[in-house]
């Protein structure tokens, strides 16, 4: 049978089947059908036997769809990144350092940095925020801080985000008794009245510093290395140990209050040889009975009886509480012993806080040292400051991976500042 005579045996009856439907529809009680309206019921019918003898006429013709590669490839000036089957992995940090009882300005610095939007709740936009200790003292809005801390952590866990939270010296002191900066106006925020030392030592406060804060903590920046706080050197037998020992080995940051002494005895295994130390010690804080009076106007009460050596060294001047190598000598001396202290911990960088620089984070040893308190509180009137990590693991075309880390400082009264730049090329991860 001719082509055009088969097209009109099949398209004929399709056509009648058609004009019948749309005259029953317009003769029904109801109306046109009302899913389609008059004008869109036969423009559809004969759209359809339009489409139906296309197909016809074209079918002989038809070619098989052309079959796409397997790899999206995007060029570059450099390099030939793949998106698929290995994946590009990001990780973006913000780090703040000393607060000390000024939530406007905390506020201020988190909105400039990402951490939080405009009604101060997790932005979404960063995936970890490192908070490095000295919340309290010198200020009024310690019970605002620490409860907005809580509240950003349980919004950061709903949405895979993290904030870690070190503790600083001034959280250690208030905990011994040593009130030497607290302000008589923050003491009245407390209700009922008094209620501040039970807060402190085993009250509410108390109970947020022992679980969610730890004195040290080592951010791996690629999850194959293992989540937050995984130790250096890895145990045998953990799931992480390949990825510890291979290339990414020490792509890590250390976040410390003070800083980690090159003379500090106790950096391995990093972080828990320290917090471990630092939790037995709270623990000694929380048992005494009764908790002493503060200092002042009371005596400084000093260490709880009991206290071991390896506990008192944690709080001592080469502790990572107090140290202030890193900030305070030359930087000559400083960047001849920061690679053993880094080859240690596991870690590329160490991020801490405690000595004030005023007016912009420091950054020294090409980096690899950087000090992030810049007196951010009122009592102060620093540079308004937020440490920005940028980490980046891209696949490249035919095998291997380039590493970057863009190390920045952000400011909410002046231009952004580049602190460092690293890129490594990675024939492999393992």
């Amino acid at each position: 049978m001719p082509r055009g005579t088969t097209l009109a045996f099949i398209a004929l009856p399709l056509l009648a089947l058609s004009l019948a439907y749309y005259a029953q529809s317009s003769s029904s009680p109801l109306g046109p059908a009302p899913h389609l309206g008059t004008g869109l019921q036969l423009s559809l019918a004969l759209s359809g036997l339009i489409g139906y003898a296309q197909a016809a006429v074209q079918a002989p013709f038809r070619f098989k769809p052309v079959e796409q590669p397997e790899e999206v490839v995007i060029d570059t000036d450099e390099y030939e990144y793949t998106r698929e089957p290995r994946p590009r992995f990001s990780r973006k940090i913000i780090a703040v350092g000393d607060i000390h009882g000024d939530i406007g300005n905390a506020e201020r610095i988190l909105q400039m940095a990402g951490v939080v939007d405009e009604n101060n709740d997790w932005s979404g936009k960063v995936d970890v925020f490192v908070q490095t200790g000295d919340i309290i003292d010198r200020g009024d809005d310690t019970i605002e801080l620490f409860n907005w801390m809580e509240d950003l952590r349980e919004q950061a866990l709903a949405v895979n985000g993290i904030v870690l939270s070190i503790l600083g010296n001034h959280e250690y002191m208030n905990a011994i008794g040593d009130w030497r900066y607290v302000l008589e106006s923050e003491k009245k925020t407390f209700e009922p009245r008094g209620s501040r030392l039970e807060a402190v030592t085993t009250g509410w406060l108390a109970d947020a510093w022992a679980e969610n804060y730890t004195t040290a903590a080592r951010l791996p920046l690629h999850g194959l290395l293992g989540p937050p706080n995984t130790d250096y050197p890895v145990p045998d037998g953990s799931a992480f140990a390949r990825a510890n020992a291979g290339p990414l080995s020490h792509a890590a940051f250390s976040f410390v209050h003070g800083g980690l002494a090159p003379t500090y005895p106790n950096l391995q295994p990093f972080p828990s040889a320290i917090n471990n130390l630092g939790s037995s010690l709270l623990h000694r804080l929380r048992e005494r009975k009764p908790q002493p009076q503060p200092h002042p106007p009371s005596s400084y009460p000093g260490l709880p009886a009991g206290t071991t050596r390896e506990e008192a060294r944690l709080y001592g001047s080469d502790g990572p509480l107090w140290y202030r190598g890193w900030a305070d000598e030359d930087e000559r001396k400083v960047c001849r012993m920061v690679d053993e202290v880094l080859e240690k911990t596991g870690t590329r960088r160490m991020v801490m806080g405690h000595t004030p620089q005023f007016d912009s984070i420091a950054a020294r040893c090409d980096g690899k040292v950087l000090i992030i308190d810049t007196g951010i509180s009122h009592a102060y009137g620093g540079a308004l400051s937020a440490l920005s990590v940028e980490y980046t693991l891209e696949p490249v075309k035919g095998g291997g991976w380039k590493e970057q880390e863009i190390v920045k400082a952000l400011y909410a009264d002046h231009d952004d500042e580049l602190l460092s730049v690293s890129t490594r090329d990675l024939d492999n991860l393992w």
